[in-house]
Parts: structure tokens; C-alpha cells; sequence
């Protein structure tokens, strides 16, 4: 499962710094600057965010899995790389028991 644990955890970090930049980059450049200039350079990172969720959410469910988790904590697991921190904290909790 060794395998498994490396993806997960490279996608937690991946993906939480895609919601990081998505939250405290983009949303601000586009709902609170009047810079259209700044929207252009920045357009890319909704777009890369959801590809990158999306391959989250598929080995977040691949290492569920693996585990042989709940579903209710498998659904935990998936939903923690919707919040900014709380993937990386899914990552530090993965690499403990691991």
C-alpha cells in the first residue's frame, strides 16, 4: 500500500495549494480588484484546480479502498480537499497511521 499512501499524499499537497492559490489568488483578483490585466494571468487556476480535485477525489477513494474505510469517512477523506488546510491535515493524519 506504500504506492497507494505516495500518490494520496503527493495529491493532498497538489491539491491543497490549488485551493490555496483558487481562494487567496484568483477569487480576490476577480471579485476585488478592477484588473483585468491581473484576471488574464490568473485565468488558468480554476481550470487546473478542478482536474486536480478530480484526480484528488479519485485516489482519495483509491486509498478509502485500499484501507477499507466507511464510506462516511471515505466522503470525510474526499471532502477534506474542498477546504484550503484541511487536505494538507488529511495528508499529516495519512502519514501518521501509515
Amino acid at each position: 500500500m506504500n504506492g497507494v499512501t505516495k500518490r494520496f499524499r503527493f495529491m493532498a499537497v497538489l491539491a491543497g495549494i490549488m485551493s490555496l492559490l483558487l481562494w487567496f489568488v484568483e477569487l480576490p483578483v476577480v471579485y476585488l480588484l478592477d484588473a483585468p490585466e491581473l484576471e488574464a494571468k490568473v485565468k488558468w487556476i480554476p481550470y487546473a484546480h478542478g482536474y486536480i480535485y478530480a484526480f484528488y477525489v479519485l485516489t482519495a477513494i483509491h486509498y478509502a479502498a485500499r484501507s477499507r474505510w466507511s464510506v462516511p469517512r471515505m466522503l470525510a477523506l474526499i471532502l477534506a480537499g474542498t477546504l484550503p488546510v484541511a487536505s494538507f491535515i488529511a495528508e499529516r493524519r495519512i502519514a501518521k497511521s501509515a
